[in-house]
């Protein structure tokens, strides 16, 4: 898969109309997480060094229901990016229309704009095409950079690609490269690490990392359907009855394909889901009546030692058990430091696996951390995501 990257484009004296993810958290008019505006900085500073440029930057921000919504205003955006980027950053008042358009033509060279949150319009969602071509009257280039919305056909990511000489950002880029071979072709052994709570989410993605894979990690709640699919005892943990057939099925595809299945063998649980529970060691791949499966335990993280050292590729997608409880977060905080120990490369996918590897502070010891939740997930699928496909060579 290739995309036609902003280093492709004639950008001299040019205005360049830039998809963001600049979807933040923001209290008290104050961004607490800017790690996605980071993530567009290399790409924003290349543009401004082409000579003669200046910026149009939009985004959406949350989910607004009606229309302009203060709570959703990406102004205070504009305040963290300009202490970032070391130059002001204009702002406006809406994302299309005469203020935009005014805005927008009057940018002098090495000037940035944020326009107001594009989701103040239901156009926006619907990819109206009169709406991204309203968009689309701000720039004369458009680059998206916007990996955490490039599974959505709306018309800011998907839409003005088709009006304006279309090019992906450096982050796009470097998703497509480290996602990209994990579905072709990735260094072998390749073990995925898969958890999270349910089975129904990940199936597509076990489904479609399977024929490439040497072993695969199951973790999290999901990992319990897989047991009680073996005829083991799950006492009360989490269970989809409805994916046992399937979760079986899938044991069976791996057996048939000679990949190794690694499940838990032994566990943390509590008796209740909580915070505050006590976390109880089962010394035991079944979990007693009236227990609740929230961790893995010792013996199944030194099972995993081998099998993640030893690995060519590592994904990472999805926590071990409940790691945003202190009591319940070892086996993740180990499975952590063994993908950024892991010689190999490492990729980590998905929003909890990213939330693991921040809280646990490896993020920068890994190759390729995702900021895309939902578009890394369906991107691993297999899924033709909208906003990359309209940038393919």
């Amino acid at each position: 898969m290739a995309v036609r990257t902003v280093r492709d484009a004639d950008l001299t004296n040019k205005r360049v109309l830039v998809r963001v993810d600049f979807n933040v958290p923001i209290k008290d008019g104050t961004v607490t997480d800017d790690t996605r505006i980071r993530a567009a900085l290399p790409t924003l500073k290349y543009i401004l060094d082409q000579g003669g440029t200046s910026l149009v930057l939009m985004s959406h921000l949350g989910r607004p229901k009606d229309g302009p919504d203060p709570q959703f205003s990406l102004k205070p955006v504009s305040a963290r990016l300009a202490e970032l980027i070391g130059r002001p950053v204009k702002t406006v008042d809406d994302c299309i229309g005469p203020d935009a358009e005014a805005a927008a033509h009057a940018l002098a060279a090495g000037e940035i704009l944020l326009l107001e949150n594009v989701r103040f319009y239901k156009q926006e969602t619907k990819n109206d095409a009169d709406f991204a071509a309203k968009l689309a009257q701000l720039g004369d280039v458009y680059v998206n950079d916007a990996f955490g919305s490039a599974h959505r056909a709306h018309a800011s990511t998907e839409g003005v690609a088709h009006i304006l000489p279309a090019y992906a950002g450096f982050l796009i880029e470097k998703e497509v490269a480290f996602f990209a071979p994990i579905l072709e072709k990735p260094k072998q052994p390749f073990v995925a690490i898969v958890g999270g709570a349910k089975v129904s989410s990940k199936i597509a993605v076990l489904e479609s990392l399977l024929p490439n894979c040497s072993s695969l990690v199951i973790g999290g709640g999901m990992s319990y359907t897989f047991l009680k699919a073996l005829g083991h005892e799950i006492g009360n943990s989490l269970v989809e009855d409805d994916f046992i057939d399937t979760a079986r099925s899938l044991l069976d595809a791996a057996k048939s394909k000679g990949v190794a299945v690694v499940l838990p063998v032994d566990h943390c649980v509590a008796s209740e889901f909580s915070e505050t529970a006590t976390a109880e060691a089962v010394d035991s791949v079944d979990i007693p009546a009236g227990k609740i499966g929230m961790d893995i335990g010792p013996k199944s993280i030194e099972r995993l030692r081998p099998v993640i050292g030893g690995a060519a590729t590592v994904l990472w997608n999805g926590p071990m058990g409940v790691f945003e409880f202190d009591n319940f977060a070892h086996g993740t905080h180990e499975v952590a430091k063994m993908v950024a120990e892991c010689s190999g490369t490492t990729i980590v996918g998905g929003g909890d696996s990213v939330a693991a590897a921040n809280k646990f502070g490896v993020a920068d010891r890994i190759d390729h951390v995702s900021t895309g939740g939902g578009a890394s997930l369906e991107f691993l699928e297999g899924k033709v995501l909208p906003g990359i496909k309209a940038l393919e060579d």
